[in-house]
């Protein structure tokens, strides 16, 4: 694509026009070459948007959660993106489209854009493409971006890296509630949301929480002090929504004192995803060659050399600036 091309789509990209945006999304998805070429351009104009990670267990009513997020976002007159990262089938690739379903009642609110994400067999919960597609809407002039990920539990922790606030949601009655927060996913939590909080056990939920943080399971060390809010909703009436939006707008504002630390981290995140996401293309595409499977079975070739050589070839790409 030339600089001309380039810049037509950046103009319409940032003017807002949902086409534009929604052709780009595809095409970062899809990692047409192009595609990069208007990232570039495009990433002067982003960083305005409030990016809010919505993660936890599959059947906590994340999406039920996003919905009436979506609509006490639209009433105070914010417009509203959101990337609902689906599981992906193991035999297209294909997201399951759950979440845009059943956010349908505000397909028709020019304010807001949903798009549904397959993970393609990425890890931490996020497809390769949720940064570009978080990057297109911010430009696009969405004031709220929403990250809902597929909610696998444990390995929930890449939307760390690229939302301003994430809310860690949890239900009562799964058993030990608290268990599967052990390894990791505590730790990213900026507000707990207890939701189905009409259910039995949900102020058990809540004193595990604190107890578990009283502890300093949650603590990190870029803000050793802090202490996330916990709320309790009912996703389905709207209830504690309100409460809940107070609290992300009172952790943003505290945030200052670390955030350019968190700014950091997430360049940092940034720039790994996408080494890594071309580096398994060219493992891909060199473990493609049925020739060199063939000489790795039969023991005439090793996978030390073969890994070496896939390194050097993409060193040589990127000395090309390939």
């Amino acid at each position: 694509m030339d600089g001309p091309a380039v810049e037509a789509v950046v103009r319409a990209v940032t003017a807002g026009e949902v086409r534009a945006g929604a052709r780009l999304m595809r095409d970062a998805e899809d990692g047409v070459p192009g595609a990069y070429e208007v990232l570039r351009a495009l990433y002067a104009h982003t960083g305005r948007a409030r990016i809010l990670g919505v993660t936890g267990a599959p059947g906590v009513g994340k999406s039920t959660l996003v919905d009436q997020l979506i609509e006490k976002l639209r009433a105070a007159g914010r417009t509203v993106g959101v990337v609902a990262v689906d599981p992906s089938s193991p035999f297209t690739g294909g997201a399951i489209l759950g979440d845009r379903v059943r956010m349908q009642r505000h397909a028709g609110d020019r304010g807001v854009y949903i798009r549904s994400m397959a993970t393609r067999g990425a890890l931490g919960g996020l497809a390769r493409a949720t940064m570009d597609v978080v990057r297109v809407l911010d430009a696009m002039g969405y004031q709220d971006v929403i990250i809902e990920t597929v909610g696998v539990g444990q390995d929930e922790i890449d939307v760390s890296r690229i939302a301003d606030a994430v809310l860690v949601v949890l239900v009562p009655g799964l058993g030990d509630e608290v268990q599967s927060l052990k390894a990791g996913i505590l730790e990213i939590a900026d507000v707990f949301v207890v939701n189905k909080s009409d259910r039995e056990g949900a102020d058990r939920v809540v004193q595990e929480l604190h107890g578990t943080m009283s502890l300093g399971s949650g603590a990190r060390a870029d803000r050793p002090d802090f202490v996330p809010a916990i709320v309790k909703t009912i996703g389905s009436k709207g209830e504690g929504v309100e409460r809940l939006l107070q609290e992300i707008d009172a952790f943003l504002g505290a945030k200052e004192g670390w955030s350019a630390g968190a700014a950091r981290r997430r360049a940092q995140a940034e720039v790994q995803a996408i080494v890594e996401a071309e580096t398994r293309a060219q493992v891909a595409e060199r473990l493609a060659d049925a020739a060199v499977i063939e000489d790795l079975v039969a023991r005439r070739r090793d996978p030390y050399t073969v890994a070496a050589e896939i390194l050097a070839e993409s060193r040589r790409r990127a000395r090309e600036g390939r």
